[in-house]
């Protein structure tokens, strides 16, 4: 080889190997994991501590790989609190629902298929699989009976599968005699009697709603039955694909099932999941996960009343008007009808469950407030969430002056930051114990307290018949 033709490949080898540490070294810069600067809890309450965004490019990615829980290991309850498992042995189990009876219904999902087989996908796939979550939806609804009251379900039945027209079933509201179950694409009914353990019966469609994305789909009834509300997340992370992509999405839809159409409730929530009327003021409250990749500390997901007509502001704004300034173009015409939320869950914390105290017996200290599941962080450092909580009211129907949220069931991570467990549904059993759904553990945890009287007569959790 002559010695032009080897200064010449010298040359290349040069910049090759320039331009790799160049892409290297910005690859690193870009991908290093932001840490956070303040404390998980510092992020709550009525008024949050809140930082400048330290928005990313590529995402930190913190997962708390999914292990299970060893043989005789179960979560860590509040002191004069126990836990037992009243189910074990369920697949990604996610929602709960009680019946008037004391049974109790179990959703069994998980995200429906993802279309395509970019890297978009290919990532979240991924993901998905490390936290627990890559398991395909067993697109079920499992009914759990305690006959005896020994706070262990001993009869258990599919009620539905998807042979009745399931896909990635979450949220179900029994409203007289029909059950309505809110698919990932849409709301759909069945005639049910209380005490039936089989249904054999199609779905109904009575509404379609927008698929996949956020694809949690909680569904409750409004008091007179005639009216039921349904949470819808967004598509994308901060409308990605343009807010056309995002129609009738990042809402509370309220739906007639008398008519089969859907309003827009109340918008601008990035994805709404819980859903739950204060016993007290009977007004509607819900808990949202927002937008990810602005840093570990921002934004905070948060618990909130909603109002008819009430804006959030997703994509362009959070947390009452600080404006997000990677949306394009901005709309800072919607700042000043920006609604503040009520209360910081802390930052990541992927808040989904949610249920008042007024059914549950478990003390003094849980008489007036709200349970919250937080399933946990995946884009935090350290993690967040991972644990249930409860948030003190006040007697104005609002989280109580000064209150932060109180940890009542923890441990759902190991000494090495792996998930035993993630909490997701929480509801009240027949004897006032707190349920919650564990869709690592694939466990239904049942927290109560020593010596607690049952729930003499719990609320009803189904509506009156709406007319049809």
């Amino acid at each position: 080889m002559t010695r032009p033709r080897l200064s010449l490949l010298r040359k290349i080898l040069i910049i090759v190997g320039g331009l790799i540490l160049v892409f290297g070294g910005l690859y690193w810069w870009f991908s290093r994991p932001d840490v956070s600067q303040l404390d998980a809890n510092a992020v709550t309450g009525a008024r949050p501590t809140l930082s400048a965004p330290r928005n990313q490019t590529i995402p930190t990615v913190k997962i708390a790989d999914a292990v299970g829980w060893p043989q005789g290991a179960k979560p860590v309850a509040a002191a004069g609190l126990q836990v037992n498992a009243f189910a074990t042995g369920l697949d990604h189990p996610r929602w709960l629902y009680r019946l008037p009876n004391g049974d109790v219904l179990v959703a069994e999902s998980n995200s429906p298929p993802r279309d395509g087989g970019g890297i978009t996908n290919r990532i979240m796939k991924w993901l998905m699989g490390r936290a627990g979550a890559g398991v395909p939806s067993a697109n079920r609804i499992t009914l759990l009976r305690d006959a005896d009251g020994d706070g262990v379900a001993e009869v258990r039945s599919e009620l539905l599968n998807a042979g009745n027209g399931l896909e990635s079933p979450f949220g179900m509201v029994l409203v007289g005699e029909t059950l309505y179950v809110g698919n990932h694409n849409a709301l759909i009914r069945f005639p049910f009697k209380v005490g039936e353990t089989k249904i054999t019966s199609k779905g109904e469609k009575v509404v379609d709603l927008p698929g996949g994305g956020h694809w949690t789909r909680s569904v409750i009834a409004g008091e007179d039955g005639n009216t039921l509300y349904v949470g819808v997340g967004s598509e994308t992370n901060i409308a990605d694909k343009g807010i056309e992509a995002e129609k009738n999405r990042a809402a509370i839809l309220s739906v007639d099932p008398r008519t089969k159409r859907a309003t827009i409730f109340a918008s601008g929530l990035r994805n709404p999941v819980g859903l739950a009327f204060n016993p007290d003021t009977k007004r509607l409250w819900t808990v949202v996960n927002e937008r990810d990749m602005m840093g570990s500390d921002m934004p905070p997901d948060y618990l909130t009343q909603v109002d008819f007509g009430s804006f959030y502001g997703w994509p362009w704004h959070y947390w009452g008007g600080y404006e997000d300034k990677r949306v394009s173009p901005g709309r800072p015409d919607l700042r000043e009808y920006t609604a503040r939320p009520d209360f910081a869950l802390g930052a990541h914390t992927a808040p989904l469950g949610l249920t008042f105290a007024q059914d549950l017996q478990l003390g003094p200290n849980y008489t007036n407030g709200a349970f919250v599941g937080l399933h946990g962080s995946w884009n935090r450092v350290p993690a967040s969430g991972y644990k249930v909580v409860y948030v003190p009211f006040g007697a104005r129907g609002l989280p109580a002056p000064g209150a932060k949220p109180v940890d009542v069931l923890g441990g759902f991570l190991n000494a090495d930051g792996k998930a035993m467990g993630r909490p997701v549904g929480v509801t009240a059993d027949k004897t006032g114990a707190l349920l919650v759904a564990d869709d690592v553990g694939n466990v239904i945890w049942r927290v109560s307290a020593p010596g607690a009287r049952p729930a003499a007569t719990p609320s009803p959790s189904a509506r009156p018949a709406a007319a049809r």
